[in-house]
């Protein structure tokens, strides 16, 4: 517990990271995005916390049932656990979704690159607008609302996602509060 909580506040830094990643070979693929950053801390701990603090009663009745280990966990432990394994979906998503800066480091191929740094390069992208002709200050504009619909689309799966999960999210987003 005391080593995954002091991995979360002294991770690896940029450079060292980016090594690790080039070593394995990962680099410019899809895996340097996934695999990196598949388990975050925060979120081995939010769910160790809540099964830890499952009722032992309901536990020791099921074995009393005769139920092992994996049908305790698949038909007990995971059911309760729906709202921690909801919230903690949910913030994986929308964190993985606005991560633009390991798309930057780690993807060279254009096509490769994920949404939202195409996204972030579309932004940095804008230019000064104050020696252009009428002409080109139109088909500017033009550029600019077909962008901004780019970015209003790359919303979409997040409010798609949202409503599914949202009866889950203030259930679990409070499994560290203080109960009485």
């Amino acid at each position: 517990m005391w080593f995954t909580i002091f991995c979360m506040l002294f991770g690896a830094s940029l450079v060292p990271w980016y090594f690790v990643i080039k070593g394995t070979g990962l680099l410019n693929s899809i895996w340097a995005l996934v695999i990196p950053s598949a388990v975050p801390v925060y979120n081995v701990i939010l769910l160790m916390n809540f099964f830890r603090n499952q009722p032992k009663a309901i536990k020791e009745s099921a074995k009393i049932d005769g139920i092992n280990q994996i049908q305790m966990m698949s038909l007990i432990c995971v059911p309760l656990a729906k709202p921690a394994i909801a919230t903690v979906t949910l913030f994986s998503i929308v964190g993985h979704w606005n991560n633009f800066f390991d798309g930057m480091l780690l993807i060279n191929t254009p096509s490769k690159v994920p949404l939202q740094t195409y996204i972030q390069s579309l932004v940095i992208n804008m230019s000064d607008t104050s020696k252009l002709s009428t002409e080109q200050l139109i088909n500017m504009m033009s550029q600019r609302t077909f962008n901004s619909a780019k970015i209003v689309i790359a919303t979409v799966p997040i409010l798609i996602i949202y409503p599914f999960m949202q009866k889950y999210f203030v259930t679990g987003i409070t499994l560290g509060s203080v109960k009485e």
